[in-house]
């Protein structure tokens, strides 16, 4: 890795000045977006190279995650509280009008922001009736809290648009594992299921999110000697519940994908579209090889997944 000492995040005044700040450490670091997003991966963070690229494209103050799991990739753990206070600092002075913002891109974060600025421009006004004041600033800061949520990627069970096309699916809790076809390890089926086995060895098949109307999707698997295939959940047999590849796509499982709610952003939960059931690993068992099954809705950390470009 290059030199990433002697950089500080103190030196920008303004969102546009951070993000530069943080390109020169993207930089020194002598990493790729590829590279980045793998060593975040090891550390338990969530850091999609296609964000991080926009990120660092934009002149937007990014979300408090992104910049944590940016510094630690880069390997400067040690110095994330500096970065993450220079980045309070300008967001205060946003908030107060000090400094401008360009707004909110992916990986970004003004709409908390602007919310601070509503409060801090709202107390120099000199109305004499408490009553009034409160009349009126309840009513708005309700209405700023509600469109906060409504855009917030992250509001529990809220369906978003994923990556599609090319992807890999991680179990959240071990990111470098992947959904790939495996067998169940009962050895009561002849035929492959989804299972999670190390992203390295799981390069075939590959996996496709196709989108298919209404926030359903298909999950395709491409596989050099057996064609296209999309999981299935099996609804009879000894491995009900499990998910086969069918060549049949047409009547294959079609899914939501909804926000987790949790901390860490870029969590799914994937639910059939004709249940109201989820997704998870079997068990919520971290060992390889481990089936992914259909099941009750928990919000566990068995039923999270990562949908990453691939």
């Amino acid at each position: 890795m290059g030199n990433t000492g002697e950089l500080s995040p103190y030196e920008a005044q303004d969102a546009a000045g951070f993000v530069a700040s943080m390109q020169r450490l993207k930089v020194r670091s002598g990493l790729t977006y590829r590279e980045l997003e793998e060593r975040a991966a090891l550390s338990g963070d969530v850091l999609a190279r296609s964000t991080l690229a926009d990120v660092l494209q934009r002149s937007s103050l990014p979300r408090p995650e992104v910049v944590a799991a940016f510094v630690r990739a880069c390997g400067q753990g040690h110095r994330v509280g500096d970065w993450l206070d220079a980045r309070t600092r300008i967001a205060s002075r946003i908030a107060a009008g000090t400094v401008t913002s360009s707004g909110s891109e992916d990986g970004a974060e003004s709409p908390p922001d602007a919310a601070e600025a509503v409060g801090v421009r709202s107390r120099p006004t000199a109305f004499r009736t408490t009553g009034f004041v409160a009349a009126v600033m309840v009513p708005l800061f309700a209405l700023i809290a509600w469109g906060l949520l409504l855009d917030n990627p992250d509001t529990p069970g809220k369906r978003v648009v994923p990556a599609t096309g090319w992807v890999t699916i991680r179990p959240s809790r071990t990111p470098d594992l992947c959904l790939t076809d495996g067998r169940d390890r009962a050895g009561a089926y002849a035929n492959a299921v989804a299972v999670q086995l190390p992203c390295v060895q799981a390069t075939v098949p590959r996996t496709y999110l196709e989108p298919a109307g209404e926030d359903l999707y298909r999950i395709q698997w491409h596989h050099p000697q057996e064609g296209k295939g999309c999981l299935t959940v099996m609804s009879t047999g000894p491995v009900k519940g499990m998910l086969e590849p069918r060549n049949d796509c047409v009547h294959a499982t079609l899914f939501h994908l909804v926000t987790a709610g949790t901390r860490n952003a870029g969590e799914y939960l994937i639910r059939p579209g004709n249940s109201s059931r989820c997704i998870g690993i079997v068990d919520e068992d971290t060992a390889e090889g481990a089936e992914a099954v259909e099941e009750r809705c928990t919000g566990g950390a068995g039923q999270r997944f990562l949908v990453r470009e691939g």
